[in-house]
């Protein structure tokens, strides 16, 4: 089967030039998948999918220095463009978009930019002041630079792992008016049920194996097994796991509830160094 490399853009000029020539040549829907590069399996379930829905696929790929706190691993996230842009090769994806901080955010850190208001300011908005600003801006950007007009549909995949995530930038996009639909896409798992993250790599073999306490404690939880107290009590006992948080909230708003049907059961701990996040449906 021959593979069709993508066209990576570097620029906003490329980029838009790029679309408007795929639009003007019959592309009637433009599907966006925002990335931060490190892709793994659960990145190319999605791509898969942005690629099957719309007649071009967009990829972007950008380790967005907003989304960083002091002290986090701005630095050291891992960048393996080459690798990514080959991965996603093989999915069909179009175009690639890979831009250079400075063009993203020419004269340093925008003095405007997209606050997330009180439900960024909980769960891992608590933990990591100003990560949600920093991802609603740059999701922001993009849906302005590769908006393809009125009559185009627009869509832009994320994954449901990340629901705080997800469910501000559909607030985002509902408060903006943006001409976008949000498509959810369910966490892709390991066999053995971690949720797939580009952080994973940072595990040891014997990290991986404490970390898997997360999935299985979620899916004790939504069971009716444990109430959340002993939920919180089996993720702290596991060795080199420390908790953050394991909360039942209201999906539509984060609001904290008791353990029901319908209720989403978020966890967020470290395991040795790295954080990892989860969550399940009661």
């Amino acid at each position: 089967m021959t593979v069709t490399q993508p066209v990576v853009c570097t620029t906003v000029a490329q980029l838009r030039e790029e679309i408007a020539a795929r639009v003007a040549a019959g592309a009637a829907t433009v599907g966006l998948l925002p990335t931060m590069g490190a892709l793994h399996h659960g990145h190319l379930e999605i791509a898969r999918r942005t690629r099957a829905e719309n007649d071009l696929a967009v990829v972007s790929v950008f380790v967005n220095p907003l989304q960083f706190g002091p002290g986090e691993d701005f630095e050291s996230y891992p960048r393996q463009l080459a690798q990514d842009v080959a991965a996603l090769a093989a999915e069909g994806v179009d175009l690639v978009f890979a831009p250079p901080v400075e063009e993203m955010y020419p004269g340093g850190a925008p003095v405007v930019s997209v606050t997330s208001g009180t439900a960024g300011a909980v769960l891992e908005g608590a933990t990591r002041p100003g990560h949600f600003d920093g991802a609603l801006t740059v999701v922001n950007k993009l849906f302005t630079i590769m908006a393809p007009g009125p009559r185009i549909p627009f869509r832009a995949y994320f994954g449901e792992k990340d629901a705080q995530q997800l469910l501000l930038m559909q607030r985002m996009v509902r408060d903006f008016d943006h001409r976008v639909e949000i498509r959810p896409v369910p966490i892709v798992r390991s066999e053995r049920g971690l949720a797939l993250s580009s952080r994973n790599q940072y595990l040891s073999a014997e990290q991986a194996e404490h970390a898997l306490v997360l999935h299985r404690t979620l899916v004790a939880l939504a069971a009716g097994e444990l109430t959340l107290e002993q939920a919180r009590e089996r993720v702290a006992a596991e060795p080199e796991v420390r908790l953050d948080y394991l909360v039942t909230v209201d999906p539509q708003d984060l609001e904290l509830v008791d353990p029901a049907p319908g209720a989403l059961a978020l966890v967020a701990a470290w395991v040795g160094p790295t954080r990892l996040i989860d969550n399940m449906r009661i």
